[in-house]
């Protein structure tokens, strides 16, 4: 039998992969087993086990570079995590015995990685972001295959590093054309018109959602035939109605306007969108590719190595994205950039159709081919 052990976590960029090259690996080998191994306080401590995989924690964190009397501290505890993280890494390593070892990123990816690495294990390790990050950066060496989401990636590598482009995995119902632009809108209840979908992730964005409300003021002031979906987030939840109402404006009898904490069907509502406004993370980005959706990007400033802003720049630069930093962000400045291209369909089909050139179509197909030049038994 197959035995995969995956090591990733801290965000749900480096969970969600994890678990998409999972699927992709039951997909060939239907009776292989799983163990992922990740940190006992972060996000997949509940998101593999409610998936249905064996979890295996280890402590460890990353060390902090702005001095502080907090990040002294923790910086010890990263220091007193690290000297136990090896031998614990062993230990996981010798009880499952896998076949083949995969990180997908966050600090617990080193550990295991490398300690597999060390014990003779065939090892991968997968990379979303267009700017690597430093555990990524150190494994590029000692592992047997180097996955990228993105070409840009391999310019952070030491020369001599092979890798293989072969994209994110997206989620079910993200792929190029899964529903009519036409009957998604059909199921929100919107006509025709222009429909723009904007949201800051699960959680929100203060920034976006403050600009997002004039948005909505100004596309109701001017009584233009825009449809739009907004999804305020956690962050919201006490100020982004209220805001609304300030300006006069009530969702509820609005009826070219959706408005939510959080949106379960994102799916419908991206390929409902003519044009997105949205941060960047890799599997955001990945899924206007693969649904050939027009965007404005806010890459978010405070994540490591200000990897958004790196991920944008890759549509910006291919002419598939209108990136505005949040230094730069203004309602005034949104405003402008949707009133261009309301004005200008043509523009806005070409930022569709350059982005969806950017997808990769066969994704699942490299990762196994990947998988399997790593040293993966087929069977």
């Amino acid at each position: 039998m197959l035995k995969v052990l995956l090591a990733g976590g801290g965000t749900a960029g480096h969970i969600n992969p994890a678990l998409a090259i999972a699927s992709i690996i039951k997909d060939h080998v239907p009776d292989a087993e799983f163990l992922f191994a990740g940190t006992p306080n972060g996000m997949e401590s509940n998101l593999i086990p409610r998936e249905g995989y064996s979890f295996a924690p280890i402590k460890i964190s990353g060390f902090q570079r702005r001095l502080s009397v907090k990040n002294v501290g923790r910086n010890i505890r990263a220091a007193a995590y690290l000297v136990t993280a090896e031998s614990r890494a062993k230990q996981i390593i010798k009880e499952f015995s896998p076949d083949l070892v995969i990180g997908t990123g966050g600090y617990v990816s080193g550990p295991i990685v490398l300690t597999a690495a060390k014990m003779g294990i065939p090892t991968a390790i997968h990379e979303q972001n267009a700017y690597p990050g430093v555990t990524t950066r150190l494994l590029t060496k000692r592992v047997n295959a180097v996955m990228l989401t993105m070409e840009e990636a391999a310019k952070y590598f030491d020369k001599g590093v092979k890798y293989t482009l072969t994209g994110l995995p997206v989620r079910k119902g993200f792929s190029a054309n899964p529903i009519s632009r036409q009957e998604a809108k059909k199921r929100l209840d919107l006509d025709d018109s222009m429909t723009i979908f904007t949201f800051g992730g699960s959680l929100g964005a203060d920034a976006i959602n403050d600009s997002v409300t004039d948005l909505i003021a100004w596309r109701k002031s001017e009584n233009l035939k825009i449809n739009q979906i907004h999804s305020y987030g956690r962050m919201g939840h006490d100020t982004f109605l209220k805001t609304l109402a300030e300006k006069g404006i009530d969702p509820e009898k609005d009826e070219r306007l959706i408005v939510k904490e959080y949106i379960y069907d994102m799916d419908i509502c991206m390929a409902a969108a003519d044009l997105i406004i949205c941060r960047c993370g890799a599997a955001t980005i990945s899924e206007l590719e693969a649904m050939g959706r027009a965007s404005i990007l806010i890459p978010s400033p405070v994540v490591a190595g200000n990897h958004q802003y790196h991920n944008a720049m890759v549509l910006d630069r291919a002419g598939a994205a209108i990136v505005i930093e949040q230094k730069d962000l203004t309602a005034e400045r949104l405003i402008t950039e949707v009133k261009r291209l309301y004005d200008n369909p043509e523009k806005l089909n070409e930022l569709a159709q350059k982005a969806a050139e950017l997808s990769i179509k066969d994704t699942p197909d490299r990762i196994w081919n990947t998988l399997l030049e790593a040293g993966c038994p087929a069977d």
